[in-house]
């Protein structure tokens, strides 16, 4: 019995530790111009394994329906420009 409560209690903590590094740091995107290109890591594409990293501008970005302060914090890589 002991050992059914360690495991419940090991299998809680290990589910709120990765819960909790799922979250995403409140990192808004650097400032920029308007012609500032923002950097950010997509999934790969059809038949593709390598992540690939796309640069736009914000209103690139928001074209696609894509909040760049949003997603910075979990894909940002750089700034251009």
């Amino acid at each position: 019995m002991a050992r059914i409560a360690l495991i419940l209690a090991l299998g809680t903590i290990a589910s709120a530790a990765s819960a909790a590094s799922l979250q995403p740091m409140a990192n808004p995107a650097p400032p920029g111009g308007p012609d500032t290109r923002y950097c950010l890591k997509v999934g790969p594409l059809t038949g593709n394994l390598a992540e690939t990293i796309l640069c736009l501008t914000r209103a690139e970005w928001a074209e696609q329906d894509v909040d760049v302060d949003a997603e910075w914090a979990r894909n940002g890589v750089r700034v251009l420009g």
